[in-house]
């Protein structure tokens, strides 16, 4: 999915919880997303990942970016219990703007935006990761928050 340039302050911005409305919109997002990353999944998990966000007694949230009806970037998060802190830990599990929207405030946004959802949430903390080569994206969050040096270790089952 690709958008025509366009100009935008972080004023102009909205944040909001998706709506079924919005599918087609967040799979093509989801698509560059993958993209960028280079990873193929199968539909059925995205699926999977669709449904998820619509459920209300689902944990996953999907929170979109839109300016002037489009949408813009998202962000998938969802929280678990900590053994490090009393409130539970939020954490953003996705976050991906448009290439045309990039560096105009919408990714700041969508992190600011579940700042402020976790605080009204009673989380302690809110936690990313992102790949080491994410130079771009390490800017931005280098100027939110401070890396803390963790190394992440995974399998699959």
């Amino acid at each position: 999915m690709h958008l025509a340039p366009m100009r935008l302050t972080m004023m102009s911005v909205e944040v909001r919880d998706v709506l079924v409305a919005d599918e087609a919109a967040w799979r093509g997002l989801w698509a560059d997303y993958l993209a960028f990353y280079g990873v193929d999944l199968a539909d059925e998990i995205t699926d999977a990942t669709w449904a998820r966000a619509l459920d209300p007694e689902s944990r996953l949230g999907l929170r979109l970016a839109v300016s002037g009806g489009r949408v813009l970037g998202f962000a998938t998060h969802h929280w678990h219990l900590s053994t490090w802190a009393q409130g539970p830990d939020g954490y953003l599990e996705d976050l991906f703007v448009a290439e045309a929207a990039r560096g105009k405030g919408v990714g700041r946004a969508l992190i600011t935006d579940l700042v402020a959802l976790g605080r009204g949430r009673g989380w302690a903390r809110l936690y990313w990761m992102t790949d080491h080569a994410n130079a771009r994206a390490r800017v931005l969050y280098d100027s939110i928050a401070h890396h803390d040096g963790h190394i992440r270790y995974r399998m699959a089952l």
